[in-house]
């Protein structure tokens, strides 16, 4: 019996039902959204320390054993991404407090915010196939919830088009699943890798991948179906922003992941291929689209777009190094994404727009912002000795090893076409001179109290970001652990059904 696992999921859930419980108790709503924020971070660390130190840990709910029952797992990878869940969740609570308003928090911001989060670690933990699908329509309605609070016209906008493409991923998802469980009959991951590797018609275990690459690629916004994003996560309040920016996206390159190495990786050289280039197209559509915005979160929404392609990449090149990186690149995106949306929901409590070109002087005004930008902007960009250049390097360097020298060379370009558009943000929001006071609207002026809740959280992830470039050597090894578990996917059979288990049986299951 392993309860830390089933902790990630329970304690938003029981957060977001005693928000429920207060609802009309705008104080015990705050109090219990940073309460169970942390709480959840908490138990997640409890939760890696333990995989990390026993193994994958496996949990059946009802104890019904696996392949019959729903299982919840813990490996590395799902622990790793558990643990990003409770830093980015805890951050935007605070964050949240000086940046919600009364309106949004009386139509349920906080509920929902938990809801979502327990969606994220749902999907990262579980080990049932159709409950990812579950999970994923969690996070599915929760999000759309968040996204349209407010209902201004662009929120609604933005709306239409997340949730229109979101709703063709979950309806090809759902039929792939079908597919799947009529040729193998389970819905146990563990069981259907065992149960694949004995079938003989590679051609649906190959049209059954492409679904599942198609349907995760539109939840990760990879090329070319991830116009979606762009076009929505400009719209809410900057809170759910940078929560979408950080978890969201994440969740779908998690499934591919958690797919391709442990169900669909018979036949790498057709899928992974596929893969190779959508991971180029990706990397180059997102940066020349944040190239030609000059408005703040729309240049790090398209950013998400290209940083994507180097995840996708480390699963495509299907080298022990590029996994590692690709995970290393998770770890670093999620901390640095999220960090860079709360830097412009400070700029805009400040000034009162996104816009770049009615933006300037933070240098001079408020240089502590400055340093605060330049962290997560540089660490995205690819300097050293911050995060995100170590993160490049493993995935470039295993793109040389793996000879893919085209892709390499598309990831290289869009390192510096990165650099660009945070220069021409550096250059426009801090750098130069502020506008004329006749040219801006008047802002109200941020209280110390509120200005602590929005720099807090800011500061944080930032002494993140510095500790995983400064200590990237036990990175790397968490990184290197949880590759080695991903590309010996019988370590995740065996601790599910058991090593005795035939296709379809129940063993003695393993910690």
């Amino acid at each position: 019996m392993n309860p830390q696992i089933a902790l990630p999921i329970l304690i938003p859930l029981l957060a977001g039902a005693v928000s429920l419980v207060f609802w009309r108790s705008r104080s015990m709503q705050r109090f219990v959204a940073v309460a169970g924020t942390a709480a959840l971070l908490l138990t997640s660390l409890w939760l890696l320390t333990t995989v990390n130190r026993d193994g994958i840990l496996v949990m059946h709910m009802g104890g019904w054993p696996a392949p019959f029952g729903i299982s919840l797992v813990a490996d590395l990878l799902g622990a790793i991404m558990v643990v990003l869940t409770g830093i980015i969740g805890f951050a935007v609570a605070l964050f949240s407090l000086a940046t919600v308003g009364r309106g949004h928090e009386a139509y349920g911001y906080f509920p929902l915010m938990h809801l979502l989060l327990a969606g994220v670690a749902g999907a990262f933990l579980t080990g049932d196939i159709f409950n990812l699908y579950v999970w994923f329509e969690v996070m599915l309605v929760a999000s759309f919830a968040l996204l349209i609070l407010g209902s201004e016209k662009p929120q609604m906008e933005g709306a239409i088009k997340y949730v229109t493409l979101n709703l063709v991923s979950s309806v090809t998802f759902l039929v792939a699943v079908g597919l799947l469980y009529g040729m193998v009959g389970t819905l146990n991951m563990a069981d259907i890798a065992r149960r694949l590797a004995t079938l003989e018609d590679d051609g649906m275990v190959d049209v059954l991948a492409m679904m599942f690459m198609v349907a995760f690629g539109i939840k990760a916004a990879a090329f070319p179906l991830f116009f979606w994003l762009p076009a929505s996560y400009h719209t809410p309040p900057v809170a759910v922003s940078a929560l979408f920016a950080g978890l969201l996206t994440k969740v779908g390159v998690y499934a591919l992941f958690r797919v391709f190495t442990l169900i669909f990786h018979q036949s790498p050289g057709y899928t992974h291929e596929i893969l190779l280039w959508g991971a180029g197209f990706t990397m180059l559509s997102g940066v020349l689209g944040a190239a030609a915005q000059f408005e703040f979160r729309r240049i790090l929404s398209f950013h998400i777009v290209s940083q994507i392609g180097y995840m996708i990449l480390g699963l495509a090149l299907f080298t022990p190094l590029a996994i590692i990186g690709g995970v290393f690149y998770i770890m670093h995106h999620i901390i640095v994404k999220t960090n860079l949306f709360l830097v412009s929901g400070i700029v805009h409590r400040l000034r009162g727009t996104y816009q770049l070109k009615s933006l300037g002087g933070f240098y001079r005004s408020h240089p502590w912002l400055a340093v605060l930008f330049l962290i997560p902007a540089l660490s995205l960009a690819g300097m050293p000795p911050l995060s995100g250049f170590f993160a490049k390097f493993i995935v470039i360097r295993a793109g040389i090893e793996a000879q893919a020298y085209g892709v390499t060379f598309i990831a290289l370009l869009v390192g510096l076409l990165t650099l660009y558009s945070m220069i021409k943000i550096w250059a426009e929001v801090f750098w130069k001179s502020a506008p004329p006071e006749g040219d801006v609207d008047p802002y109200p002026a941020v209280a110390s109290r509120e200005m602590w809740l929005m720099a807090a959280p800011v500061v944080g992830l930032a002494l993140c970001t510095l500790f995983i470039g400064l200590n990237a050597e036990p990175i790397y090894a968490l990184a290197e652990a949880s590759a080695g578990q991903l590309l010996a996917p019988e370590r995740y059979i065996e601790a599910v059904l058991g090593s005795g288990a035939e296709p379809g049986e129940a063993g003695e299951v393993m910690p």
